[in-house]
């Protein structure tokens, strides 16, 4: 059926313009249906274009890590979008959105009784798993969360779900510090933080309150949090009240180390995700309150070039020509500059500090340090930190637990329940507690 458009003549004869005006009835609908074929499939590509990155074959689960940085840079864009206008600071906005979507309630279960409260002033989440017949004290982690010294929290449902699950199949109390985050504070109070909370807890009456045996008592955390805790394991060992206060410390992809920004792993990981080397170097030129204009200088390691005389006294100690086995070195080389712009460390001492880079801490800090285990991931520019400290701290004399995973990325182990399940956030946050099952 169809209809017509002409002028109508006597007799009731039409006869039809001279231009087209007849067509089938569907034709406008089927039009339009055409465009909006053409305008999906245009969205379509696009975001699929803003999604997809190449990754290593190896890696676990691709395409999903592929959405959850897609998400993830998303949120960082808004963010920065936000910090524009002059809404708000960046790091505030994209810390609303993450917490926004992920803040979990302190909910008990049947097995373990979760509950926010604070320590000498400072926030933590408790987490207290069932007590075994046999031991009438429980093992204990103190665990510090990570995202930077500026993102996340204890009491979002990824860290939620951790210690849950460590208190549950450690029959432990698990104390997440709820440390403050940059732009709020800088290096070191987030130090501050952890430490007055952790020596809070080793208070006697506060463990004996939780049913804690002083003598299973260990540190631990991850990326940025491994920092902490490192920094705090250090600190521990030189503080004589509190000396051989803690059995382990327990590292997950931690952050060591700000002067070298082209050891093997950030060479080869340059732009993987959900952590690239420029977001990384971003963060500690945050963690320090320091100017974004020293963030390219610093990618090349123009910080510590041969004419910076304040470097040359720790770049031993990053050696990676020496601290890395031949797997992990491969065919990559040393950036050193010859010149270089002396004035970031001058600006920014904090880079030469041992409570923010760990790795740099004297032979003698590092020989009192307990027992340890230390999580590295393949696709990762911090794997390097991670394997180096390894290395000095066997060279100490500590006894050292590295696990690798040839396809982890940074952050793998919080990423284990839906839609953010990862293979190898399963193994990994299974080979962790399994380590501090058979340590604590």
């Amino acid at each position: 059926m169809s209809s017509c458009r002409g002028e109508k003549l006597a007799g009731g004869l039409r006869v039809a313009s001279s231009f087209p005006l007849c067509q089938p009835a569907g034709e406008p609908s089927r039009g339009k249906m055409r465009s909006s074929c053409v305008l999906l499939t245009a969205l379509v590509a696009l975001a699929a274009y803003y999604v997809y990155i190449p990754l290593p074959g190896s890696v676990s689960d691709p395409w999903k890590l592929m959405l959850l940085d897609a998400t993830f840079r998303g949120a960082q864009q808004v963010s920065n979008l936000i910090h524009y206008l002059g809404l708000s600071h960046h790091l505030l906005a994209l810390n609303f959105i993450i917490v926004s979507f992920g803040k979990k309630s302190a909910w008990s279960s049947a097995r373990v009784k979760v509950t926010d409260t604070d320590f000498d002033g400072v926030e933590v989440r408790v987490f207290e798993g069932p007590p075994k017949p046999e031991e009438p004290l429980k093992r204990s982690v103190v665990y510090i969360h990570g995202g930077g010294w500026a993102l996340a929290s204890a009491k979002i449902r990824y860290y939620d779900e951790l210690c849950t699950a460590m208190a549950e199949e450690l029959n432990a109390v698990i104390v997440s510090i709820e440390y403050r985050l940059v732009p709020k504070v800088y290096f070191p109070e987030q130090i501050h933080d952890v430490v007055r909370a952790t020596k809070y807890f080793l208070k006697p009456e506060v463990l004996q309150k939780y049913m804690v045996d002083p003598g299973r008592i260990c540190i631990s955390g991850d990326s940025a949090g491994g920092n902490l805790a490192a920094a705090l394991g250090q600190q521990f060992t030189q503080d004589a009240s509190l000396k051989n206060k803690l059995k382990l410390q327990a590292l997950i992809y931690p952050v060591l180390q700000a002067l070298d920004f082209n050891t093997p792993s950030y060479q080869q990981n340059v732009n993987t995700p959900i952590l690239p080397r420029y977001v990384m170097v971003k963060y500690w030129v945050d963690y320090f309150k320091g100017n974004y204009d020293f963030v390219q200088a610093m990618i090349v390691n123009n910080h510590t070039s041969l004419d910076v005389e304040e470097a040359a006294a720790v770049r031993a100690r990053l050696n990676w020509t020496s601290l890395l086995p031949a797997s992990f070195t491969k065919n990559y080389k040393p950036v050193v500059q010859t010149t270089g712009n002396a004035r970031i460390v001058q600006e920014l001492p904090q880079l030469l500090d041992a409570r923010s880079a760990p790795l740099i801490a004297d032979q003698a800090v590092l020989q009192l340090l307990p027992k340890t285990y230390i999580l590295t991931c393949e696709h990762d520019v911090l794997r390097d930190d991670g394997i180096m400290y390894a290395k000095r701290l066997e060279s100490a004399g500590v006894e050292v637990t590295l696990d690798h995973f040839e396809d982890g990325f940074h952050g793998c182990m919080i990423f284990t329940s839906w839609p953010t399940n990862f293979s190898v956030g399963i193994r990994t946050r299974n080979s962790y507690i399994k380590w501090l099952d058979q340590n604590l």
